[in-house]
């Protein structure tokens, strides 16, 4: 089941960060092995889909993110793509 949530915290030094879930609850930890797109950095606030793991029945983390674009964004991408 996919999640919504946005970007609380990223350490690119330590390729680790938290997302808070849009459902609410506490944050959940990630990696940069559980971007889908491992090039591109998060930045806080960004919103990213996301699955969740748990680990010896307890601790849950953020698995398979993909960054959502939001509709700002994809407006102003249109707007930048329509011809003069």
């Amino acid at each position: 089941m996919t999640h919504f949530g946005k970007i609380k915290s990223y350490d690119a030094g330590s390729g680790s960060g938290t997302i808070t879930p849009e459902e609410g609850g506490d944050a959940l930890p990630f990696s940069k092995s559980g971007l889908q797109q491992e090039a591109q950095e998060p930045t806080i606030g960004q919103r990213y889909g996301f699955e969740t793991s748990e680990v010896d029945g307890s601790n849950k983390s953020a698995i398979n993110l993909q960054h959502q674009q939001s509709d700002e964004q994809s407006q102003e991408e249109q707007a930048r793509n329509q011809p003069s």
